[in-house]
């Protein structure tokens, strides 16, 4: 699978070209178009602004969606639900990714997805959280709300940033998600009252939009809500 952005870095689509019946794996309500002749291997259903203030809010997400290109090849064009740039991260099958949730795009056939990892349990203490881990080779396509950030740490160099921030981490950073204020209230599935600890050395992407903000912001002035 190849990628070619386009419209970056405010309103990121990336095209996602498939050799004679090659897989992607499309995250839910992330496609935007398909050239002819693409299956589509629908796995779950739900209402789409259930899935969207879940995915903004880093909650649950629904499964995702395999595409396959026909015998003469084709594409798929996916694109976020808010405004903001794309990322490729190319897995080398030695380093692996943690990404949230909401920030996952798409995924070459030969990477391999899992949200209830087992380094999460034991982060979140049983709970499978916001975050997917990613390993295997091949192109795996994120996505930000506004502009993408590379934080690079070097060996023994410290961050905290706000989980609602946070778009992905390599598997070298030390990670430690804590309590931001005493008596504060907090939610593992989101990371509503929490803050992310890294160390270094690796790489940290950040978004300079927090989607949970907006949702925040829609939710008090009565945008959705019924009269």
């Amino acid at each position: 699978m190849q990628v070619r952005t386009r419209h970056t870095p405010s309103y990121g689509v990336a095209r996602l070209l498939l050799a004679p019946g090659e897989p992607v794996r499309v995250e839910a309500g992330a496609m935007l178009a398909t050239s002819y002749g693409v299956v589509a291997e629908q796995r779950s259903s739900g209402g789409a602004l259930k899935s969207l203030a879940r995915s903004a809010l880093g909650g649950e997400s629904a499964r995702a969606t395999s595409y396959t290109a026909p015998q003469q090849g084709g594409w798929v064009d996916v694109a976020p639900n808010l405004p903001g740039d794309l990322n490729v991260i190319e897995l080398d099958g030695r380093t692996g990714w943690c990404v949230t949730k909401s920030c996952l795009l798409a995924s070459a056939s030969t990477v391999r997805a899992e949200p209830q990892w087992a380094g999460f349990r034991n982060l979140f203490g049983g709970e499978g959280g916001f975050l997917t881990h990613v390993t295997g080779q091949g192109p795996v396509v994120v996505c930000c709300y506004g502009a993408l950030d590379v934080v690079t740490l070097q060996p023994g160099e410290y961050v905290t940033i706000d989980p609602g921030h946070v778009v992905a981490y390599a598997d070298a950073v030390q990670s430690r998600l804590r309590q931001a204020n005493q008596g504060a209230a907090q939610s593992i599935k989101s990371g509503e009252g929490l803050v992310f600890d890294f160390a270094g050395p690796g790489r940290v992407l950040t978004q300079t939009r927090n989607p949970r903000s907006l949702i925040g912001w829609l939710q008090s002035n009565g945008v959705g809500s019924r009269s």
